[in-house]
């Protein structure tokens, strides 16, 4: 497992202080993905933040297929009554669930997509920062599938989310 503790910066950046940028999408040439010509397994692929992982201020911790752990603020990711929004918690519960499925797919040689998604909401967020923990349930040939739990600093349970992706050839 590979650990990502520096706040994610600029549009293209890794956010992986002195590593250098990868290119392209998992499989696609110039990736760390792509398998070698000696038929060895791919090389897992490295997470890059998005614009909105961005934007929701998200910090990866630790990343592998089988555990991705993140937080995220409260502030800036709150609905009009100053509770954490539901759909900040959903964002971060898919995120931390594709990048683990991501990783799984790429040793593979291939990528992953959403299938299905899902959240129960257990508590309110008014301020701190939570923290999301994906832990794989299946990781298989077609199908990755991740629970992804979300607590508060107390280490209370704010959300649960499960999210399921297919495995598909390399975009």
């Amino acid at each position: 497992m590979s650990e990502v503790r520096a706040r994610l910066g600029r549009p293209g950046e890794s956010g992986r202080p002195g590593q250098p940028e990868q290119s392209g999408r998992p499989g696609q040439p110039g990736h760390k993905s792509e398998p070698g010509q000696s038929g060895q397994p791919a090389s897992p692929w490295v997470i890059e933040l998005g614009e909105l992982d961005r934007k929701m201020g998200i910090v990866v911790l630790e990343q592998s297929a089988e555990r991705v752990v993140a937080t995220m603020p409260v502030s800036g990711n709150t609905q009009s009554f100053g509770l954490l929004h539901g759909g900040a918690s959903v964002a971060l519960g898919e995120a931390l669930g594709s990048w683990a499925a991501v990783i799984h797919a790429s040793t593979l040689g291939k990528s992953a997509v959403g299938l299905d998604i899902n959240a129960t909401h257990h508590k309110g967020a008014r301020g701190g920062t939570i923290t999301g923990v994906a832990t794989a349930i299946s990781l298989g040939r077609t199908i990755a599938s991740h629970e992804v739990v979300i607590s508060n600093e107390a280490g209370e349970r704010l959300c649960t989310v499960r999210i399921t992706n297919l495995i598909v050839a390399a975009m």
